[in-house]
């Protein structure tokens, strides 16, 4: 866990003011990171020191020893938010292969006391990518984050799912009006058909807004749909109204994140609740670009990528909310920065996803009197 080399005065200050990880019983050969590095540990290893407070994002792997070679689990990751000179204390439970807190306060408190005896065992945070951790998540609340996160508190690779009907015996898909599993299939559609139907097991699924899928409003004229077909500001105010229902002042009040967040978050506030879930929607963006860029989760991708095109298409939100889709450059200009050019062209039409979404995002106003002059 090799560091940026610092001034020994710098470094002492940071051991006194930082946060720390305390991780005891990791397995050896396990990948585990913070925010945007990753590292393979040894067997001295127990924790991560000198941690700047704020929003952080702990991720790992286990490798299991069992076979001839070592094979990787899916990345399970969660979010955390750490005050100056919190200790955080977690013990690996082999049954599980997962990290699990510690809520014992004497357990902390002991763990606290005997520091500078576990510090050669603890690795510094890598300072060399903060700016770059800062700059994908200064928009992000540890509140949004724990609102999207799922309930368990996990964030997975992969989904955890399981039948919606629990089919074990012949019986049971009779009782269903299901064939029987040794009835051979007479076409592809049939044999779709009789797939298991799946869902996220209790607790485990990532909360994120729901898109309408209908952009305008029950009655709407055949003109009006023309119009909320073009803006879509009705349907972003349709998902803020239903996924952020608390009162800003109380949100607020439970908010841990970046100064630069804070300062954000309480500028739209002042402005009023409208806004307030317009910035938030900009943490949305970027917790779903984190969960898939650093926990490799495909499902962030996709709603990252609606999300986007939802935002991008709302002229009349465009209009009255500049200040934030000008912040939205800039969370875009990071964001893309971690990407391969060509990441976005689909395989097969050879489209840009990203090319045509931002061209309607900046189409919307023409000249002479573009909004972002």
């Amino acid at each position: 866990m090799a560091g940026t080399e610092m001034d020994p005065e710098v470094a002492r200050g940071l051991f006194e003011e930082g946060a720390t990880l305390v991780l005891l019983g990791v397995p050896e050969g396990t990948e585990l990171g913070l925010d945007y590095k990753t590292w393979t540990l040894g067997p001295r290893f127990r924790g991560v020191k000198m941690i700047p407070p704020g929003l952080h994002f702990l991720h790992y792997c286990s490798v299991s020893t069992s076979g001839a070679c070592g094979e990787i689990s899916p990345k399970t990751g969660l979010f955390l938010s750490l005050k100056p000179r919190e200790v955080l204390v977690a013990h690996w439970n082999q049954t599980e292969d997962d990290l699990e807190i510690s809520q014992s306060t004497e357990e902390v408190e002991r763990v606290r006391a005997n520091l500078r005896e576990l510090d050669g065992y603890l690795g510094p945070y890598p300072y060399d990518t903060l700016r770059k951790w800062v700059s994908l998540t200064d928009r992000l609340s540890q509140e949004v984050a724990s609102a999207l996160q799922p309930l368990s508190g996990r964030v997975c690779a992969f989904s955890d799912v399981i039948p919606e009907l629990q089919l074990t015996h012949t019986k049971d898909r009779a009782e269903q009006n299901l064939p029987r599993h040794d009835q051979e299939c007479q076409s592809m559609k049939e044999g779709l058909e009789r797939l298991p139907r799946m869902k996220h097991r209790e607790g485990t699924a990532l909360r994120f807004s729901h898109i309408p899928e209908q952009a305008y409003p029950p009655g709407a004229t055949p003109a009006q749909i023309t119009q909320y077909s073009m803006d879509w500001t009705y349907s972003l105010n349709c998902m803020l109204e239903r996924h952020y229902k608390e009162q800003p002042l109380d949100v607020l009040g439970h908010i841990q994140c970046h100064i630069q967040a804070q300062a954000i978050m309480y500028s739209a506030l002042v402005a009023g609740s409208e806004l307030f879930r317009l910035a938030v929607a900009s943490g949305e963006l970027q917790f779903a670009f984190v969960c898939f860029l650093v926990g490799n989760v495909y499902e962030a991708f996709e709603h990252w990528k609606s999300l986007l095109a939802l935002l991008c298409r709302c002229e009349e939100a465009l209009r009255e909310r500049r200040d934030l889709y000008l912040g939205l450059i800039a969370v875009l200009y990071h964001q893309l920065g971690e990407i391969p050019p060509d990441f976005f062209v689909d395989i097969v039409s050879q489209n840009n996803f990203l090319t045509s979404t931002l061209q309607v995002r900046f189409t919307c106003f023409p000249s002479p009197n573009p909004c972002f002059s």
